[in-house]
């Protein structure tokens, strides 16, 4: 990976949090239209209790009165309770109203309504939100489990196995990636053919390599449960961490993860149903009402591209140049021009682009197409700032004509080269406009035409 990272030239934004994961995602993805389902806590607790797989008694409060109320019922002075947050480090984040901690131990329903009451309807910022944090609109109030031991067992789907594979490991309730850093062999992985399934001896296998033979048929059967219900709700990842002994009574599952195929909606619907909106980017969500893909990032120059290869290879040469992206997105092959122009207006209202490339190479995605949706866009937005497009491909002549007869402050160049310059450099100008509060709608100085 960090090979692929080096040569695609974006390993220096991988120590940004606020985008590391995604531009992770792009580089492995091999295309920017993956946004695959994650679901709440929550969710997986009862996904994992109608597999038959245990995990402690819960409810869902949305009100510290709810809280209260949930509380009373579990009947137990051991609560904890759980910011339903899709972000890692809730326990080591904190509310912008002061309160720390996303999971909190409390020992009575008061207790509990009165942090419930703090956490419902606050932002919560962790290592993964970034500052900006993200909402918290409802609380998970558990019982509260004391484990002896704790392991990891995860089922994902992993090109390097060419299918599923079972993980696990007896040290659970850490980072598994610092595990598999520090101590590689405290890691087991069990290959799983698809068309087999896996199997309870192989099963068998996992449960003694991490010490719990003595445990050995309800450990089984735990892994056979958790494998079918990867398989029939179109998981790419169910990770149980940590699967734990109590000190009282058996085992259970205390936090799990769960990513699903989108390209499985149609036939979980019922599944996509319960994502949760608010916990992803407004633009990411207006951008996926109209099969686009956005990823925020920290320049100045807004990108639409098409294809994540385009998209690293842009980026690269911006940089190359001096510049930082602001922004990307992806139109995909089968954008229409009404799709391009929704593409502009979400670009457009980041306020910290000065400048728009569009990069687009015309397979199934004509450039007509796109030109006509940038013309549509440019005019109906009444935009000020330079838009810099490089075409090539399908019905790219047309394309050209099309912007040369609109009249717009539309600036193509055929080279990327002189696109990505061209691009910088207007950027820097609108900048300084903008901080001498000079109309950024100024002509073009011959110098970078």
């Amino acid at each position: 990976m960090a090979a692929l990272l080096s040569r695609t030239g974006i390993l220096n934004e991988i120590v940004n949090p606020k985008v590391g994961q995604k531009i992770l995602a792009l580089a492995t993805s091999g295309s920017l239209q993956k946004r695959n389902l994650n679901v709440q806590e929550h969710v997986s607790y009862t996904l994992l209790n109608e597999a038959g797989i245990p995990t402690p008694k819960f409810g869902v409060a949305k009100s510290g009165q709810e809280a209260k109320e949930i509380a009373q019922k579990l009947d137990t002075n051991n609560l904890v309770l759980k910011a339903q947050v899709l972000a890692g480090g809730r326990g080591k984040g904190h509310f912008k109203n002061g309160l720390k901690g996303g999971v909190r131990v409390v020992n009575t329903p008061t207790e509990a309504q009165e942090i419930a009451s703090k956490m419902v309807n606050q932002l919560l910022v962790t290592k993964q939100t970034g500052a900006a944090g993200r909402i918290c609109n409802s609380v998970m109030v558990a019982e509260r489990k004391f484990p002896r031991r704790e392991f990891y067992f995860a089922v994902m789907m992993e090109r390097a196995f060419n299918g599923p594979v079972i993980i696990a490991s007896s040290q659970g309730g850490v980072n598994i990636e610092e595990v598999a850093a520090e101590n590689p062999d405290a890691i087991v992985y069990e290959p799983i053919d698809i068309k087999v399934g896996l199997t309870p001896d192989q099963a068998a296998k996992v449960v003694n390599s991490v010490g719990l033979g003595e445990f050995q048929e309800e450990t089984v059967k735990m892994l056979m449960n958790m494998y079918q219900l990867f398989v029939k709700k179109d998981a790419l990842l169910i990770e149980i961490n940590p699967y734990a002994e109590d000190a009282l009574e058996g085992f259970f599952a205390l936090d799990a993860k769960f990513r699903f195929d989108d390209n499985a909606e149609f036939r979980q619907k019922e599944l996509f149903a319960l994502r949760d909106w608010t916990q992803e980017d407004p633009k990411e969500v207006e951008a996926a009402k109209f099969d686009l893909n956005y990823i925020a990032l920290d320049g100045t120059i807004g990108c639409m591209v098409n294809g994540a290869g385009l998209a690293m290879a842009t980026m690269d040469i911006i940089k190359l140049y001096g510049g930082d992206p602001a922004n990307f997105l992806d139109v995909g092959g089968g954008a229409t021009a009404q799709a391009v122009k929704e593409a502009f207006k979400i670009i457009t209202a980041d306020p910290k682009v000065h400048c728009i490339l569009v990069n687009i190479f015309g397979g199934i995605m004509r450039c007509d197409v796109i030109a006509e949706g940038i013309i549509a866009a440019a005019k109906d937005l009444n935009m000020k700032m330079p838009i810099v497009v490089r075409l090539q491909g399908t019905n790219v002549n047309e394309a050209r004509e099309l912007i040369r007869q609109s009249g717009l402050r539309i600036i193509p160049r055929h080279d990327l080269d002189e696109a990505a310059n061209l691009s910088v450099h207007l950027a820097q100008i609108v900048h300084l406009a903008r901080e001498m509060n000079m109309d950024v709608s100024f002509e073009i100085p011959d110098s970078v035409k």
